[in-house]
């Protein structure tokens, strides 16, 4: 895990990686809570047996999980001090270029998009997140979070 010790630390830092998380494991059971906590029980993610005679050849995990997964994945790659709080102000390019199948792990790579000194000592970031899945080709998810972090 990389620690930087201010918002300050990352002015310098546009467009280079500034972490990469530890690997998540999506098994059956993440899928299903996830399934359960957004009403989105579609097949291919939650019927083994049918997902296992489609395309997919078994089932996977639905692209907004592999979304959520962003502040776990963040919470390994990186921490950043001096602040007092921090919010999501939201995403910008999000894209699930391949599935992530059931049984596989997962882990983000970050890298800073932008830095930008706002009012009252606020910075906001941009950090593009490539989520990598495990014997993958093509990134499971590729998004830009937007950060504003408060001193």
């Amino acid at each position: 895990m990389k620690i930087f010790e201010s918002p300050d630390a990352l002015a310098l830092l546009k467009g280079e990686p500034i972490g990469t998380s530890e690997w998540v494991l999506v098994d059956q059971q993440r899928v299903n809570l996830f399934a359960d906590a957004t009403g989105d029980h579609q097949w291919i993610h939650v019927d083994v047996e049918r997902a296992t005679a489609s395309r997919f050849g078994g089932p996977i995990a639905h692209g907004f999980l592999t979304l959520s997964a962003l502040p776990m994945l963040m919470s390994t790659a990186f921490e950043i001090c001096g602040t007092s709080s921090g919010v999501n102000y939201g995403l910008d390019k999000v894209r699930f270029p391949a599935p992530v199948a059931v049984g596989k792990r997962i882990r983000g790579h970050f890298k800073l998009l932008d830095w930008d000194a706002l009012t009252n000592g606020t910075v906001q970031l941009k950090i593009e997140m490539t989520v990598e899945c495990e014997g993958a080709t093509k990134p499971a998810c590729v998004a830009e979070l937007i950060l504003r972090l408060f001193r």
